[in-house]
């Protein structure tokens, strides 16, 4: 894209307005109701099967975004779980049995979601992928009661608590706990300052909110809140808002084109401050736009994944192995995303073969056996705690136009402080 005209400091923010449409999220809500066959049997191996099982193929639904505001990420995680389907079958299955992923697209639209759900309830033993938080809201009830082991692609704390649903990784509130803590470390925030904090409305936002208050309050900071709808593509008046609350640093929990528009309008007025965004707010795209040199100077990203550009072997054998299979497409964070999640439901998948029974409530109490996975691709984690989050290390990234993803670690993983009586302090 063509730089702007110099006597308009805060253009950027229109031009991004449209380039980055696409990245957008825009939330419905409506109810939710499926029906699916509970019948079971036992396979010619001995093994116990149920609805998506047979003595050939073990059939996996996908619950994605191919045409909507996250069709970019919705085509990463369905092609690098594919890939991940095809290793596992070159290899000769899961439990004997060839691995399907049967895809839809929802498109973002809460009813085509629980339209989808629906359609392919009674076929498939369990989802590697769902992606929004709108439609897991919509859709819980029916997973629990379905007993469908389901990675949602959303990280928010008030996905916890079900057998059946699995955040992977942490949830917002800790990666926010993090970032201050970052900030504190790194930037010089002490005592008195004020930190401002936009976040979208709904549970990603208020949960990313929670923690950064109380982080906030151990550090002995205000925060200085702005609350925006994921319409909101120009964020003038919150930069405003918080330059008048005289902030030293800002944390950011929306979409790419909110980050992206923050930290050009704020850097176009002179309010060079750090910013620290969570993991959904950044996306490789902005480096390519006329934001990128302001987002390279002051932006930092907290992540339960590593970057695609990291060192670690597992990830960079799938990054390797998945430009050779999709030549052209962007290695970006759903890439690691989708890779991890399907790596994690084939241990799954495997641990239930393992104990006799590919039935689905038996997939769900196999996963929930596992107390430390490490598939190599960032972090172990923890899933017999349905309460708890699956991991509490956070890794701080740097955006860097240069490298694959645009992105590096700037710190890798680690468990911030706080973190531990934070968590103790939310169980009931």
């Amino acid at each position: 894209m063509k730089s702007t005209h110099h006597t308009h400091p805060a253009r950027p923010t229109t031009l991004l307005t449209a380039a980055l449409a696409a990245l957008l999220l825009t939330a419905t809500g409506c109810s939710s109701k499926a029906d699916s066959s509970a019948n079971t049997g036992d396979g010619a191996d001995g093994v116990r099967t149920g609805p998506g099982v047979s003595d050939k193929a073990i059939r996996l639904g996908a619950l994605t975004d191919l045409t909507g505001p996250y069709a970019t990420l919705g085509k990463s995680i369905v092609q690098a779980q594919q890939m991940w389907a095809d290793e596992v079958n070159a290899r000769g299955g899961v439990c004997g049995r060839r691995v399907e992923i049967v895809v839809k697209d929802h498109g973002y639209d809460v009813q085509k979601a629980v339209t989808a759900y629906a359609d392919v309830s009674a076929d498939v033993v369990a989802l590697p992928q769902v992606i929004g938080s709108p439609v897991m809201a919509a859709l819980l009830d029916d997973i629990e009661r379905d007993k469908m082991l389901t990675f949602p692609q959303a990280w928010a704390a008030s996905l916890l608590g079900r057998d059946a649903v699995q955040v992977l990784g942490t949830t917002y509130d800790i990666d926010m706990i993090a970032a201050v803590d970052f900030l504190t470390r790194t930037k010089g925030l002490a005592k008195g300052d004020t930190v401002g904090h936009v976040y979208f409305e709904g549970d990603y936002g208020a949960n990313a909110l929670e923690g950064s208050r109380w982080a906030a309050k151990r550090a002995g900071l205000k925060i200085s809140a702005q609350k925006i709808k994921a319409t909101d593509t120009d964020l003038s008046a919150q930069v405003s808002a918080l330059r008048k609350a005289g902030v030293k640093a800002i944390l950011i929990s929306a979409g790419p084109a909110q980050t992206a528009s923050l930290v050009g309008v704020a850097a176009s007025r002179g309010l060079k401050v750090p910013v620290v965004s969570s993991a959904p707010g950044y996306a490789p795209q902005l480096m390519k736009t006329p934001v990128a040199p302001a987002l390279a100077a002051l932006l930092n990203v907290v992540s339960a994944a590593p970057a695609v550009s990291s060192d670690l072997p597992g990830v960079r054998k799938m990054a390797a192995s998945y430009k050779k299979k999709y030549p052209g497409s962007l290695v970006d964070s759903g890439v690691l995303s989708g890779y991890n999640a399907a790596q994690l439901m084939g241990t799954a998948l495997k641990k239930a073969c393992e104990s006799g029974s590919l039935a689905r409530e038996d997939v769900v109490e196999a996963h929930r056996s596992q107390s430390s996975v490490d598939v190599g691709l960032g972090t172990a984690q923890d899933f017999s705690d349905k309460s708890q989050p699956a991991s509490t290390s956070t890794y701080v990234h740097k955006p860097d136009a240069k490298a694959l993803g645009a992105v590096v670690n700037l710190e890798e993983a680690h468990t911030a402080p706080g973190v531990e009586d934070y968590l103790a302090s939310r169980t009931p």
